[in-house]
């Protein structure tokens, strides 16, 4: 792989979220958290927490715990960061998830990663993936103040591609914040459904496209945006 921070190339780029869209994680995410408000004493219900994953740390408990202090807040992050990575062995790619990234490299295209999450736990992620030599930069949680959906990983990500043109660019998430950062970045978004968000959610939220999982995108490429940045790569 490129480094990372460095600007890759003017090629039309495919930006990837992660967490639910490449590797099947969020429900960890979602039982991490649970673990981690129970340890506070916090009664926070699983479905809300999951309505939240793919939402910057902050912004998630903003929404489900307003109340709590600054020490509760910290508490809570290292409580989930300490649950999810003791589970991280349960981390599986999803289906066609390294035979999407690889086709979109046969293709002529970047493949930017385009995720906030932190430094350890992209690190497993990263080796889930078992991708190195496919993407060409990626960014993480210590390159903004705050993620998603505030468009900021977005437009990292677009600069390391060395993209310029929002046009030239594809993004594919899972949540409906995702698709926000994009429709705020001027980037066109294509959903999955593998995080567990429902079809209309991520349509009313501006993804132009959505496929069942990356395996299903990979069979209709054609049929999807990507189809108009290989006709700029060409």
């Amino acid at each position: 792989m490129n480094d990372p921070h460095s600007t890759a190339g003017s090629a039309p780029a495919v930006l990837f979220d992660i967490d639910g869209t490449l590797v099947d994680s969020n429900y960890l995410h979602v039982h991490a958290w649970h673990r981690s408000f129970t340890d506070e004493g916090l009664t926070v219900e699983s479905w809300r927490v999951h309505r939240c994953i793919g939402m910057d740390g902050s912004t998630l408990l903003d929404s489900l715990v307003p109340d709590a202090d600054d020490d509760v807040r910290e508490r809570l992050k290292e409580g989930h960061s300490r649950y999810y990575l003791e589970d991280k062995a349960l981390l599986r790619l999803l289906p066609g998830a390294r035979a999407l990234l690889e086709r979109v490299q046969e293709l002529g295209l970047q493949v930017v990663l385009a995720t906030s999450a932190p430094e350890d736990e992209l690190a497993v992620l990263r080796e889930v993936l078992d991708s190195e030599d496919i993407y060409s930069a990626m960014t993480s949680g210590e390159d903004v103040d705050t993620a998603k959906p505030r468009p900021d990983i977005v437009n990292i990500a677009l600069e390391r591609a060395g993209v310029v043109d929002t046009g030239r660019a594809v993004f594919v998430g899972d949540a409906v914040w995702d698709i926000e950062a994009c429709e705020r970045a001027g980037v066109t978004s294509i959903g999955v459904l593998s995080g567990g968000v429902s079809r209309g959610e991520l349509t009313e939220a501006g993804a132009s496209a959505v496929f069942e999982n990356a395996e299903d995108l990979r069979t209709h490429l054609d049929d999807s945006p990507v189809a108009t940045l290989l006709k700029q790569a060409r």
